[in-house]
């Protein structure tokens, strides 16, 4: 009998990467699909998703499917493209029988503040463009589940931090200042409000999990975190490593607000800021129930190894 084939759509990006490693760990057969890198090790192609035919070809013979594409930071974007790359992964997917396992993000609880911990109970009534897209398409690939189109499990995760990562706050507004000496800066009211982060080694693992057992499937799992912590308890993890001392700067939203009219990115954080106006802690405690065995990195570890990563690359030594 040959070896099950697992397809990970998305391959190059910060969870894709570590879904890759996670399934290479148990010596599965995998193919990465990424619009962008090359593996060196095992069967790459390319894949636009929003072209069925690319992702027909892209899923071709797949067992396991894992949907960790990412798209731009865009909410015109996400709400034309995002329902596109569903239904053409959905559709692939249900040609080929193969099992869908979707990476999802948190964006559709709402109203904020959310109730803490928040579990995949919550109410889904967003308050921004962006969570009602992540609402609209997840529902989509349930519905196929229910209606026998395709056996699909969604995994839900905090936001992302590790090695490499860099499209993360914990990058661009933290670790990336510092390493220039420069002091990090927090967009919320208050640095000093918990929060959980996912740690991306944890996800690639979780999703790997969550896949090989078939009765998570037809179900939402909030995926592993961190413990809280504050944005004030992340800048003295980067300092431990740096050797440094440097203080977080809240950025005055009114300042905030003023940067936005001549930055686009700024203008589309502006609708998440809720997430950092208040605590921001998701419940794990599903996931862990079903897996009780899963260790999830403590954030010291992995503010560590992702401070050391981004060293390496810039050849920068610790204090």
């Amino acid at each position: 009998m040959s070896q099950p084939l697992h397809v990970v759509l998305g391959a190059s990006g910060a969870a894709g990467r570590e879904v890759v490693k996670a399934l290479k760990e148990r010596n599965e057969e995998v193919r990465a699909a990424s619009r962008s890198k090359e593996f060196e090790d095992i069967e790459t192609v390319p894949a636009d998703l929003r072209y069925l035919a690319q992702a027909e070809e892209s899923v071709s013979g797949a067992d396991y499917v894992y949907l960790c594409a990412g798209l731009p930071y865009d909410t015109k974007v996400w709400e034309k493209e995002w329902p596109l790359i569903m239904n053409n992964v959905i559709t692939a997917c249900e040609k080929t029988e193969a099992r869908l396992i979707f990476l999802d993000n948190i964006y559709m609880y709402g109203p904020p503040p959310l109730r803490l911990p928040f579990s995949e109970e919550h109410p889904q009534k967003p308050s921004s463009r962006k969570g009602k897209v992540r609402k609209k398409i997840a529902d989509a690939l349930m519905l196929a589940h229910r209606t026998g189109r395709v056996r699909a499990v969604i995994g839900r995760s905090a936001d992302f931090y590790g090695p490499g990562v860099e499209k993360s706050i914990l990058y661009i507004s933290f670790l990336e200042r510092m390493l220039k000496n420069k002091n990090p800066q927090f967009i919320g009211k208050d640095p000093k409000l918990s929060r959980t982060f996912a740690y991306t080694p944890d996800i690639g693992r979780a999703l790997r999990t969550l896949a090989l057992d078939e009765d998570t499937y037809g179900k939402v799992w909030h995926l592993p975190v961190s413990e809280p912590v504050t944005m004030v308890n992340a800048a003295a993890e980067f300092n431990r490593v740096l050797g440094t001392d440097r203080k977080v700067k809240t950025i005055p939203r009114k300042m905030f607000s003023a940067a936005g009219a001549f930055s686009s990115d700024l203008r589309e954080v502006k609708e998440m800021l809720y997430q950092y106006d208040h605590p921001y802690i998701m419940s794990t405690a599903q996931f862990h129930a079903r897996f009780p065995d899963f260790q999830a990195v403590t954030f010291r570890e992995g503010a560590r190894e992702m401070a050391h990563s981004f060293m390496e690359e810039k050849a920068i030594t610790a204090k």
